[in-house]
């Protein structure tokens, strides 16, 4: 099975780091054109450079556009540009999103709650509201939104991470309500613990660490190439009649429960916090 997206146009959101930049790189790999979107342009422009000198015979171009996915203007800029590049606007990898507060509920910041949301919900039906318009008028196209692991399974003391991610997923399942008819494809995917940066300390935790790979038939974390691979199978046409599911990658950590964090947070919030006791 070839998983092609040669002369294909994808913009990834979070594409600096991580599993956005690990997406880009893999649909550059399979011959399809990536433009990185994120805040950070120096982190875009290193990213872009990275993936460039890796890229073999026969991989697609990479560019990137700097924008937050939080304010709509820039937004709709960065997908009239990723349409305009080569003509058309093919897919989305929507990877943009993160927390912005953990802790328990009745101790959660509340600014940090409503930017939580802000970043994985609104931030999310920016990216898919202007990039549909766009691959309606092309004549289809496949979107895909990075959820997590979070929105299905309890994760204690994430605050506003797990329910904002759920909302992702309802998204997706709309959207491919509403689009189906325009052949415009809309999944999810929600990975595991996978290894990056950002959960660099739950690695290096061994009582977190260990909680996890008790929770995951396949006891290992995951790789970024985990849900590049996933991506991009659902990019591709070998994904073409696909839409509206939430595809677990995970190493099946989904089938069990969320992680015990309290070894890390005990310390900070106190034993009684943890149960939501303020003093």
């Amino acid at each position: 099975m070839q998983l092609s997206l040669v002369d294909r146009t994808i913009l990834v959101t979070g594409g600096g780091s991580g599993i956005g930049k690990g997406v880009a790189a893999a649909v550059v790999a399979s011959g399809g054109n990536a433009m990185l979107v994120g805040r950070n342009a120096d982190k875009l422009a290193t990213a872009v450079e990275e993936i460039g000198a890796a890229a073999g015979e026969g991989a697609g171009e990479v560019r990137y556009e700097p924008a937050d996915v939080t304010n709509e203007d820039e937004v709709a800029h960065v997908v009239d540009a990723a349409a305009a590049w080569h003509g058309r606007l093919h897919g989305v990898v929507h990877s943009a999103g993160g927390s912005l507060t953990i802790g328990p509920l009745t101790q959660v910041d509340s600014e940090g709650w409503r930017n939580t949301v802000d970043l994985n919900v609104n931030g999310t039906m920016y990216v898919l509201k202007h990039s549909a318009r766009e691959m309606v008028r092309g004549g289809g196209g496949s979107f895909v939104g990075i959820s997590s692991i979070a929105s299905s399974n309890t994760h204690r003391w994430f605050a506003a991470y797990g329910p904002s991610k759920a909302a992702l997923d309802h998204l997706m399942m709309l959207a491919a309500d509403e689009l189906g008819p325009s052949w415009v494809r809309v999944n999810g995917i929600r990975p595991g613990l996978i290894r990056t940066d950002m959960v660099a300390p739950i690695l290096d935790s061994p009582a977190i660490s260990a909680d996890y790979a008790s929770c995951t038939p396949l006891p290992r974390p995951g790789e970024v190439t985990d849900v590049a691979n996933a991506a991009v199978f659902l990019l591709s046409d070998a994904a073409e009649w696909i839409t509206g599911q939430v595809l677990n990658v995970d190493g099946g950590h989904g089938l069990r429960r969320g992680p015990d964090m309290s070894s890390m947070l005990e310390p900070v919030f106190g034993a009684d916090g943890l149960r939501g006791a303020v003093s």
